[in-house]
């Protein structure tokens, strides 16, 4: 059984956010590894290239909309365009300040959305990502 997410990346380009989603999964203990971009075609070339030249396969991904340089829109159409091996498995959530309507409808269109979530990531939202995509990792808070 599964004891913690291998690994989890943030994109966003707010350093708040970064840091309360960052601080919300370590106090909820359920990934061993955390890594954060700013920018999401700085993602998706991470998702490429990985470290040491191996693929990252995040098993979670929480991508902000609106962000400077490729926004969480045209970082999920590249992404949709990357090869499947290198997209095995990742539960995105979508994780925005968006109010409009058509941003959520937009995200349920979207196969690779998994979750589509108001700022800031609580643990809360967290326990119920993680009990949905996640059943039997432990360390959840709940």
């Amino acid at each position: 059984m599964t004891t913690k997410l291998r690994r989890v990346l943030l994109i966003d380009d707010n350093p708040a956010d970064i840091f309360l989603h960052r601080r919300a999964l370590t106090k909820a203990d359920c990934v061993e590894r955390i890594d954060t971009w700013e920018d999401g075609l700085q993602a998706l070339e991470y998702l490429q290239r990985g470290d040491e030249g191996r693929p990252p396969h995040p098993e979670l991904i929480f991508l902000d909309i609106n962000m400077r340089g490729m926004n969480g829109w045209e970082f999920l159409e590249a992404y949709h365009q990357l090869p499947a091996d290198l997209r095995t498995g990742e539960v995105i959530a979508m994780l925005t300040v968006s109010r409009n309507p058509s941003d959520a409808a937009r995200a349920r269109e979207c196969s690779d959305v998994a979750e589509f979530l108001s700022k800031p990531l609580t643990p809360e939202m967290l326990d119920a990502i993680l009990a949905r995509h996640f059943p039997g990792l432990h360390g959840r808070s709940a």
